[in-house]
């Protein structure tokens, strides 16, 4: 007996699927990719049932392919996500996120008193710690974890 295979969410002709999305984050990641700006369709399914999280999200964007740079930015919210790359329908190429060693921007700094929160000044920060995410501001020198991580 066959068991047949029933798609969550429709399949893409050509674009990216971001897949093993924890369900609490997938609004991070749309805020961090950006994607309440973009004009391409995108289907995103969340509370998923999956083996390795009990419950992921995914997102599908139609005829748009990231960067590294941008996709890695989804590792301070989801360090488990996948990029499946899609082209006639097919994955023709997987990629884990990596955690850039810098950040800038998408973060605000925890520091009241620090210059970015105050004055015209994009935040930046360097990688604390990789297994449990934290970043270290490069102007206040103030350390955020992935807990009290405030979105720009």
């Amino acid at each position: 007996m066959k068991i047949q295979k029933q798609l969550s969410v429709s399949a893409i002709e050509n674009g990216t699927a971001i897949d093993h999305i924890p369900a609490d984050s997938l609004f991070n990641v749309i805020n961090i990719l950006g994607l309440d700006h973009y004009t391409n369709q995108i289907t995103f399914g969340t509370n998923l049932e999956s083996k390795l999280l009990g419950r992921k999200a995914i997102i599908k964007i139609a005829d748009k392919y990231f960067e590294d740079a941008d996709i890695n930015k989804i590792s301070l919210v989801a360090p488990t996500a996948k990029l499946n790359i899609i082209k006639d329908y097919e994955v023709v190429e997987k990629k884990e996120v990596q955690l850039p060693e810098t950040i800038e921007g998408i973060i605000r700094c925890v520091n009241p008193k620090c210059i970015t929160n105050n004055d015209k000044v994009k935040p930046k920060y360097s990688v604390e710690s990789k297994t449990k995410v934290s970043l270290r501001c490069l102007y206040c020198e103030k350390i955020t974890d992935q807990e009290h991580f405030e979105f720009l």
